[in-house]
């Protein structure tokens, strides 16, 4: 009977030939987690098992792809945070790990399947097999179509050797790499190795955690493994003349994008471009998200008197340079960095690879309403009466706005032309009756239309994060919502709280209206004085009305009042910072918080209608004021926004906050977590 006394385990295991049987209780090994199915060696006290692989493995490890150190077997994570990231696979591993004091760490079937690759010994792999996964992938092989190779962690395009036995995929080129690369950029070799000091590549300046690079240990100078054997020359159907490798050892300028690569470009010399390797294949032109309207197109040179400004309508950071690349539109004076535009048009998920419909706001079904009644004003033609898809009555036009008026569709108070009902408490902004019954969300990751829903209830934006009783759009694919105030706000604007246009940027840091933090998001931002603004703070209507208060407040964005005994607010009568918005009424004199005035529920019309399933009539948002009738729900008084039901003879009347509990409370957790 052959015994181990394994450095793992306290007891000595038992050596057996005998694979396990599907009667038997399954095994699995404690050195590498997998099913034990051959010889292995266990421990009849404690079922401790190891496949003899794991059993036999070397306690040090002199890996041809780390050089510098020994790799020493441990049985458990060596950190005291737990369970690792294996450097090779990219998977989280509990068990026996090689681990290196300069924090490499595989794990056990990693290193030795590794370093069998890299010695060449392919017969010692069992099971290995050489497939075609284009083949497979006409058998819907959904497995490989995800699958990327562990050396290169590039997609599997071209035959790859597969172990089953390991669950390894790795590109036969991958397999076939030489370990030393002399390349005309660098004076030393290139050693293939594991990248344990997270060196950047050289060529395209990003750092690969995972697989090999090729290396030089003197100077620390690494490439990525596609970086550093380039193809001599790349046809694209895009250019008509080929490309052609060339190696330089000093930095250049794309002429496709404008910006500075490194050591390896194309150059046609028809044409007298030089460019990155990535960008030979650009599109031509993009129908790009942020700009709907017409297709962006590429260019290599733009004249000088092209545009009228020549800043970059997506990062707004930065001029493009009309003597290298941009995409660009003549004829709405637009144009953009190349990078801007493909880092954003990448970001989303096209019906048919960047394909969009160009018949969507053409087609007169999707139109939000029909026309009923039309007058002319001279040369232009007035629609007087309209049947809006979103409502059961016909609307009416009107300019009337001396009243407190809220529109149904966004929620917000009125103060231009809008459409009203004669029969029943429904408004609407002129220009909200006409957003289209489906629109595309510049916003959004899906370029699927979003649905315009009008039905009655309350819903979350995803965007602001607001409740609201008005109009929203939502994604067809994630069910995702945007209201109609967020669905109609463009990547770039002129608000009346600032001097200068504000654009959609990346950005972390202060809101200039509230003072609160940004997280690094989309924010609208100024590119000429580092001003900011939330959503939230871009939503606040100019005129709002206090529940308790007659008089208008206007939305102010400066407080001149030096006297800092005025620096507070006259509802809650805390502190405020006179350099952040607050509401003021100049008849009264006082001043308060946005919140303070406006409550917690905005966007949630007083009059509008909400089912409640456990209730038999419709009920009515109301705001108490002077009668604090009891909650149904919780038997305190209703001070706030509630659901009162009008039926003669029902005297039933919630909370809002007590309903919105049980429908929200799991959408609040998530919210709270972000």
């Amino acid at each position: 009977m052959e015994l181990l006394q394994h450095f793992s385990h306290e007891h000595p295991l038992i050596f057996s030939e005998e694979q396990g049987h599907e009667s038997e209780e399954q095994a699995y090994c404690s050195g590498c987690g997998e099913l034990v199915l051959g010889p292995s060696f266990s421990c009849v006290e404690c079922g401790f098992y190891l496949d003899k692989k794991c059993a036999e493995a070397p306690s040090q490890l002199n890996h041809p792809f780390h050089r510098n150190h020994s790799l020493n077997l441990l049985a458990s994570s060596p950190y005291d945070a737990g369970p690792f990231i294996c450097d090779f696979c990219g998977e989280i591993c509990d068990k026996f790990v090689y681990h290196c004091s300069c924090h490499l760490d595989l794990h056990i079937k990693c290193a030795l399947f590794s370093y069998n690759i890299a010695e060449k010994r392919i017969g010692e792999l069992q099971q290995i097999t050489r497939i075609d996964p284009s083949i497979s992938m006409e058998i819907g092989n959904e497995e490989l179509e995800r699958a990327e190779c562990f050396a290169c962690w590039k997609p599997l395009l071209d035959s790859v050797y597969l172990s089953p036995d390991c669950g390894f995929y790795l590109h036969a080129k991958c397999v076939d790499l030489p370990a030393v690369n002399h390349l005309p950029l660098h004076e030393h070799p290139l050693i293939l190795q594991f990248n344990s000091e997270l060196l950047y590549c050289k060529i395209c300046q990003e750092t690969q955690r995972r697989g090999f690079v090729y290396c030089c240990s003197i100077c620390k100078f690494a490439l990525h493994i596609e970086c550093g054997s380039p193809p001599p020359i790349i046809e694209d159907k895009s250019h008509q003349h080929p490309f052609i490798l060339f190696w330089r050892r000093v930095p250049f300028i794309c002429d496709a994008c404008g910006t500075e690569g490194n050591y390896v470009f194309y150059i046609c010399s028809t044409c007298g471009i030089i460019v990155h390797r990535k960008c030979i294949s650009l599109p031509r032109t993009l129908k790009h998200p942020w700009h709907f309207e017409h297709p962006i197109s590429h260019t290599y040179f733009l004249g000088q008197d092209k545009f009228k400004s020549w800043e970059c309508r997506i990062c707004h950071l930065k001029d493009v340079n009309s003597k290298h690349g941009s995409y660009s539109c003549s004829i709405c004076d637009y144009i953009v960095h190349v990078n801007c535009a493909i880092e954003q048009y990448n970001w989303y998920d096209f019906d048919e690879s960047g394909i969009i419909d160009e018949s969507l706001e053409e087609n007169s079904a999707l139109q939000p309403y029909s026309i009923i009644k039309e007058t002319k004003d001279g040369e232009n033609v007035i629609v007087t009466e309209i049947k809006h898809f979103g409502h059961e009555h016909n609307l009416i036009l009107s300019n009337d706005v001396k009243d407190d008026k809220c529109c149904d569709g966004c929620v917000l108070s009125i103060f231009t032309s809008y459409y009203y009902c004669s029969q029943c408490n429904f408004l609407i902004h002129k220009s909200c009756a006409e957003s289209p019954r489906k629109k595309r969300l510049w916003r959004h990751r899906h370029m699927k239309p979003h649905q315009l829903i009008t039905s009655d209830g309350i819903r979350i934006c995803d965007y602001c994060r607001n409740k609201t009783s008005g109009f929203a759009y939502t994604c067809v694919e994630c069910n995702e919502c945007c209201c109609l105030r967020c669905a109609l706000i463009s990547v770039s604007l002129k608000h009346q709280g600032h001097e200068h246009p504000l654009s959609i940027q990346k950005y972390q840091g202060l809101c200039n209206a509230c003072g609160r933090s940004f997280k690094f998001a989309y924010t609208f931002r100024c590119k000429s004085c580092n001003f900011s603004l939330h959503l939230k703070c871009m939503d606040l209507s100019h005129k709002a009305r206090h529940k308790s208060d007659v008089h208008h407040f206007i939305l102010t964005y400066h407080d001149d009042n030096d006297y800092s005994e005025s620096h507070y607010c006259d509802i809650c009568e805390e502190e405020r910072n006179p350099n952040h918005w607050f509401y003021y009424c100049a008849i009264c004199d006082t001043s308060a918080h946005p919140h303070c005035i406006i409550g917690e529920y905005p966007f949630i019309k007083l009059g509008s209608i909400y089912t409640k399933e456990d209730h038999p009539h419709p009920l009515t948002f109301v705001q108490m004021v002077y009668y604090y009738p009891e909650c149904h729900a919780c038997g305190e008084l209703c001070l706030d926004l509630a659901l009162e039901c009008k039926t003669i003879g029902c005297n039933y009347i919630v909370h809002w906050r007590c309903e919105e509990f049980s429908l929200f409370s799991s959408d609040e957790t998530d919210e709270t977590n972000e």
